[in-house]
């Protein structure tokens, strides 16, 4: 899929993209995986956050700038504490990773202390995507 266009931004505060993915995930499936996520959330994200351990990830750089969106790295500290914060559980991430949601969690970190989800993840071939939105308190 190599659509790109996402739906405009809300009135609700930012909204922000967690990506999750496997390492021979590709741009195309990203993107598709954005498309969805944006789509059912009704927004268009402001970002997209990305876990550390795919911080070089080339796929990942080339789908922000398709989309015309910033990355932001989260760490594996901030990944970690974001875990209760989220709404589904993968043991495959877990195993991997030692996070039980990466793509939630990345969505939440980026979004702030406030943040809720929009989205719970979900899931393109490879590539896991969710959306969040700040919380203005």
């Amino acid at each position: 899929m190599n659509e790109t266009a996402i739906p405009g931004p809300d009135t609700g505060g930012l909204c922000v993209a967690g990506i999750g993915c496997g390492s021979a995930c590709d741009t195309d499936d990203i993107l598709a995986a954005l498309h969805e996520a944006s789509g059912r959330a009704h927004c268009r994200p402001g970002l997209i956050a990305i876990p550390d351990f795919r911080a070089d990830c080339a796929a990942l750089h080339a789908a922000a700038r398709q989309a015309g969106l910033p990355l932001r790295v989260v760490s594996h500290a901030d990944l970690l504490a974001a875990q209760p914060r989220c709404a589904t559980r993968s043991a495959r991430a877990m195993a991997a990773r030692g996070v039980d949601s990466v793509a939630e969690g990345c969505a939440l970190v980026a979004a702030g202390d406030t943040a809720r989800l929009l989205v719970a993840r979900i899931a393109y071939r490879r590539v896991t995507c969710a959306i969040a939105r700040t919380e203005h308190t």
